[in-house]
């Protein structure tokens, strides 16, 4: 066990390792670090989502905004912060009404409609305000009951450039994490433990985000993007299969 943190040394590492890989992910393909690693850190201690996960993926936007910010786009963060605060509540209650255990099956069912939704080639030419509103409730449901927002809102958005995309997505995700953290909080799914393990996490995003700005032009886009959607699907139906056994 690391001092303070209630994780051995061996998974503290290989949680580090898979959000050092989704950090790296997402600084190059624009998503990826909770789509990874949320399913990935579920099978390590099922303790690490959504709060922790929630606080560690906290970080990466709020980097990518202070980089990116002259691509922020301030009308559709109006449309989709209230819905991913309306999606939060609904998902709080939802939460809490399940035991510790029976979290698994809507965990990972959740993660397979992530890696769907990511997989969709649809998407409106220019979102408008009911398609943000939408998105933002559908994506601050999941990111508080799973820590995996993005997909909702990264559809919607698909064809907007890689700056504006990047700016507008986090500056809805950090506003909106926050929010899902205290509607856990509310819940009581959120406290010291769960602070303990999200800060014990920060420095792989950290990294992570560093890395990505040597790695983003070496990567091939074209096999990496199935290859975490596979991931992702493949560490969602374990987490149902988990729960059924």
């Amino acid at each position: 066990m690391i001092e303070g943190v209630p994780l051995t040394v061996g998974e503290w590492l290989l949680a580090s390792l898979v959000l050092v890989g989704g950090a790296v992910v997402q600084g190059s393909v624009g998503f990826g670090v909770a789509l990874l690693g949320a399913p990935l850190l579920f099978l390590v201690d099922p303790a690490l989502v959504p709060a922790p996960m929630l606080i560690a993926g906290l970080t990466l936007p709020a980097l990518i905004l202070v980089r990116d910010r002259a691509g922020l786009e301030k009308a559709p963060v109006a449309w989709a912060v209230p819905g991913f605060m309306v999606g939060s509540v609904l998902a709080g209650g939802v939460v809490a009404s399940l035991p510790e255990g029976g979290l698994a099956p809507v965990f990972g069912s959740l993660v397979l409609l992530a890696v769907a939704l990511s997989a969709l080639g649809w998407a409106p030419a220019e979102p408008r305000g009911g398609h943000l509103a939408a998105a933002g409730t559908l994506a601050g449901f999941m990111a508080t009951a799973t820590s995996i927002g993005g997909p909702p809102l990264a559809l919607v958005f698909q064809h907007a450039a890689g700056r504006r995309l990047r700016a507008t997505l986090s500056a809805i995700f950090v506003p909106g994490g926050l929010f899902a953290l205290a509607s856990l909080a509310a819940v009581g799914r959120f406290g010291g433990a769960e602070l303990v393990l999200g800060l014990a996490l920060l420095p792989a995003i950290v990294a992570g985000f560093w890395l990505s700005g040597f790695t983003a032009r070496a990567l091939d886009r074209a096999w990496l993007r199935p290859a975490v959607l596979g991931v992702s699907a493949v560490a969602g139906a374990g987490a149902v299969v988990r729960a059924l056994l």
